[in-house]
């Protein structure tokens, strides 16, 4: 879809926005620093964590999300909403961290965790957890401990429970949390750098994006069979261990 062009006011108007974000976006490094140190802190959560990414959003990106906002609301005839007093809270990703991990069973630990984390800090929960996913079978799993879904458009073909979080601060703002594996995030990656702020028109680039969905998601999957595996012979170590210390003990008694 071609970009949507504003106006000269339009722009001037989103160049306000974005100036407005600038001013206060040392308020959004506080969020998260703080949020860092309580992940960091948390010992039952970190067990779980490969490791954790943040950032505070490029002004330019924000600039082209937002007159994208602004073209959407044109075609649909609707009044772009979006001001000074609640762009903090309309504009969820101003603030953004990532919780990476190897494997997908993982995530209802994390899950808990953050939970939790977020009750004992003070956090508001205002959306989520939600998994987003194009994939039927994680879809399957994510349900069954409790995470409601969301189909990916086509055009987003990763797997990540997403929740919306307002710190207990006096500046009332929003932060997005994303939680994904290693795989996952390997797919995120290639095809942000590709496709943002505007998607490539090469046909061949989103076919092979389309292959590598595939393929990191079999890696999740081949990760999951590894350390279900790897459980299965720790059991059986144990109890193996358990039974020669019993025949042991029977040895000495006699």
């Amino acid at each position: 879809m071609k970009p949507y062009t504003p106006s000269r006011t339009e722009a001037k108007r989103i160049g306000e926005l974005v100036q407005h974000y600038v001013e206060n976006r040392d308020h959004f490094e506080l969020v998260l620093n703080q949020l860092k140190d309580h992940v960091l802190g948390d010992e039952e959560l970190m067990s779980q964590v490969h490791s954790i990414k943040w950032r505070t959003k490029d002004p330019e990106h924000l600039r082209d999300k937002l007159t994208r906002k602004l073209g959407e609301t044109k075609a649909q005839r609707k009044p772009f909403k979006i001001t000074n007093d609640n762009l903090f809270s309309k504009i969820n990703d101003l603030a953004g961290f990532r919780i990476l991990h190897l494997h997908t069973r993982q995530t209802d630990h994390i899950n808990k965790a953050l939970l939790k984390r977020f009750d004992e800090a003070l956090y508001r929960l205002i959306e989520g957890p939600i998994a987003k996913t194009w994939d039927d079978e994680s879809r399957k799993y994510f349900e069954g401990i409790n995470i409601r879904t969301e189909r990916n458009k086509l055009s987003s073909l990763y797997t990540s429970v997403h929740y919306v979080i307002r710190p207990n601060l006096k500046t009332k703002s929003t932060c997005e949390i994303q939680v994904r594996t290693l795989a996952d995030e390997v797919w995120g990656e290639v095809d942000h750098t590709i496709n943002y702020p505007y998607q490539v028109s090469s046909v061949a680039c989103h076919e092979q994006l389309q292959v590598l969905a595939r393929v990191t998601t079999s890696c999740s999957r081949l990760v999951d069979s590894i350390f279900k595996s790897f459980e299965e012979s720790r059991q059986m170590m144990r109890a193996s261990q358990k039974m020669s210390s019993n025949k042991r003990r029977r040895t000495d008694v006699r």
